[in-house]
This record gives C-alpha cells, sequence and structure tokens, in this order.
C-alpha cells in the first residue's frame, strides 16, 4: 500500500517531520511518501494561504495517480482542497482535521482542540460545524504562535501547548485534546505523557484510516459531487482580449 502524505505548504523542514510521524505509526507493508510543492506559502494561516497552496497540491495527486499512489493525507489542519483532491484521486483523500476528529469522537465524549495562531480559531470553528462535530468539541484553543515558531522555539511552544492542554482538561471539561497543526505532530506522545489527556494528533489518524479504507476496498465514489472533473479548456487572459 502507497499513501502520499502531502504538506501543502513549502516548508521542507516541516514535511520532514510530518513523513517521520506518519512513519511511526504506519503498518511495516505500508509505503509512505512524504512530500510539499514548491511555490507555495511557507506555512499556512489563513484562507488566502489554503488558496495559494491548493492548486500545486492539486498537481502532486494528479501525479500520485500516475505513479499508483493508493491514498492520500493532506497535512494541514485547514484541509485545503479537500473536496477537489478527492475529484481528482481515485482512492481515499483523508484531511487531518476531518481524520482526527472522528478519532476523538470516537474516544472521547467530549475534546477540545489547541491550534496556533488566533486568527485559526475561527476557521477550525466552522470546520469542525461542517464536519458535524460541533455538539462535541468544547473548545478551540490557540498558543498565539506561528506555525514556523513550532520548529524554531520547541521549548516555547511545548510549554504553551501544556497550558492549554490542561485548561482545555479543567475549564472547558474536555475528555480529549486534538492538535490543530501538522506542525504539532511529533509532540504527541510528549504531551501526552506530561499531562495525561488522550492527546490526537491529525497526521497519525489520517496515515491509520487510509491504511483502513485501503484495505478494506474502500474506493472515493464517482457518482455525484466527487466524480472526475470534465475536461475543459483554459482561456487565457490573451485570448479573452
Amino acid at each position: 500500500m502507497k499513501i502520499l502524505v502531502i504538506n501543502p505548504n513549502s516548508t521542507a523542514s516541516m514535511t520532514a517531520q510530518i513523513g517521520d510521524s506518519a512513519l511511526r505509526c504506519a503498518f511495516p507493508g505500508t509505503e509512505i511518501e512524504a512530500v510539499n510543492p514548491r511555490g507555495t506559502p511557507s506555512s499556512i494561516e489563513g484562507h488566502a494561504d489554503e488558496a495559494l497552496s491548493v492548486p500545486a497540491m492539486l498537481d502532486l495527486i494528479r501525479a500520485g495517480e500516475a505513479r499508483g499512489v493508493d491514498a492520500y493525507v493532506i497535512a494541514c489542519f485547514d484541509d485545503p482542497g479537500l473536496a477537489a483532491a478527492r475529484e481528482i484521486a481515485a482512492g481515499p483523500v483523508i484531511g487531518i482535521c476531518q481524520a482526527a476528529l472522528q478519532v476523538a469522537s470516537t474516544i472521547a465524549t467530549r475534546f477540545s482542540i489547541v491550534t496556533t495562531l488566533p486568527r485559526s480559531v475561527p476557521i477550525i470553528e466552522d470546520l469542525v460545524e461542517a464536519y458535524g462535530a460541533g455538539h462535541r468539541c468544547r473548545s478551540v484553543r490557540a498558543v498565539d504562535m506561528p506555525v514556523l515558531a513550532l520548529e524554531q522555539d520547541p521549548a516555547t511552544a511545548e510549554a504553551r501547548l501544556v497550558r492549554e492542554i490542561e485548561a482545555a482538561r479543567d475549564v472547558d471539561g474536555a475528555e480529549a485534546v486534538v492538535l490543530g497543526c501538522a506542525g504539532m505532530s511529533d509532540l504527541c506522545d510528549l504531551l501526552q505523557r506530561r499531562t495525561g489527556m488522550p492527546v490526537i494528533d491529525g497526521v497519525s489518524a489520517a496515515v491509520k484510516l487510509a491504511e483502513g479504507l485501503v484495505g478494506g476496498g474502500f474506493a472515493t465514489s464517482k457518482i455525484g459531487a466527487y466524480d472526475y472533473p470534465r475536461a475543459k479548456s483554459v482561456c487565457t487572459l490573451a485570448q479573452s482580449a
């Protein structure tokens, strides 16, 4: 089984960390390839960054289809371009937010999410509602650090994550915590040990879900909304003038 894990931003060091997290949880027979496009934002922190990352991400999926990839993981907690990716892929495409919410809703009755910047909070809240998990999500908390600062200042990131996870438990009444950024995936085990809380990393959740779907023979439906896009010509500005 071959799973392509795509970090939609262009930071190679984060891609390597995400790939390591995916490999640690994968079955021995699963081939994990972690990639990122070029020419996309160095981190994804808002709707504009999401939009800029999607075309190059879709190109990687098209290339994966030509190489026989069985499933794809979109390793950004905003799940950018998820529906579009499912249109062009035959196998399952898993967003790490949706996967993490499914795991959290299975192992706990209530959970909280801890993410990076406050501006990400409403984006994630809207995703939680769209995925039907709003009644289980106690809160979306932010450590108030940019995505790339997780790697640049790991000690501060760890301290702030511990503080917010403990607040999710003690103030929100959460029974589990979801890490709301793929760049946090390597901290999952450490945070679980330090807080005693079940801590869910979306990268690992998505890889295990992808393995299960491929192993069960489940492919993306091509009846209706996720059907392959119709072939269309693209009119350039010069042609339209």
